[in-house]
């Protein structure tokens, strides 16, 4: 059996996604609660693929179950445990974020990028990258890939471990 992929590609981006949902049951000998149109294109014509080409081989079903096995498997990551701060501000609150977001001020995000480590300061009023000062984290990580991008999409792991503190 021969697969035009382009061919399926467009028709399957011209179906609705109660017609993909039909479709993926025709391929898959089952149906699919799924209803993200992009997911159930990808899985499709995937799936004609390996009806066309042959799917993998014994071997390597083989070595893919052992490394599942092996895998440490976790649903969802471990909780952060948040410090206070050396200060405890006026109102006797302690608080580890700002907005919270963002680390104290202080705080310095590492992220690696395009082979070398980025540095971002968490300052008061903003954040400082090579020496500029940018109004937001967004601002900044522009600065560094040139196109607009989310700072706290680009800098999640920095954020997510809270960086290191300078």
């Amino acid at each position: 059996m021969h697969v035009n992929v382009a061919k399926e590609l467009a028709a399957l981006e011209g179906m609705r996604v109660a017609e993909m949902r039909a479709r993926y049951a025709q391929v898959f000998g089952e149906e699919t609660r799924v209803g993200n149109k992009v997911w159930l294109i990808k899985r499709i014509v995937w799936r004609l693929q390996a009806l066309a080409e042959g799917d993998l081989s014994e071997r390597a079903r083989r070595r893919a179950a052992e490394l599942a096995q092996d895998a440490d498997l976790r649903l969802s990551p471990p909780r952060q445990k948040r410090t206070a701060p050396a200060s405890v501000p006026k109102n006797g609150k302690a608080r580890t974020l700002i907005n919270g977001h963002l680390p104290l001020p202080g705080t310095i995000l590492t992220r690696w990028y395009k082979g070398q480590t980025l540095k971002v300061q968490v300052l008061r009023h903003g954040f400082e990258y090579d020496g500029q000062v940018y109004k937001s984290l967004s601002a900044a990580a522009k600065a560094i890939t040139g196109s607009h991008t989310s700072g706290f999409l680009f800098f999640r792991r920095a954020l997510a471990g809270r960086g290191g503190n300078a």
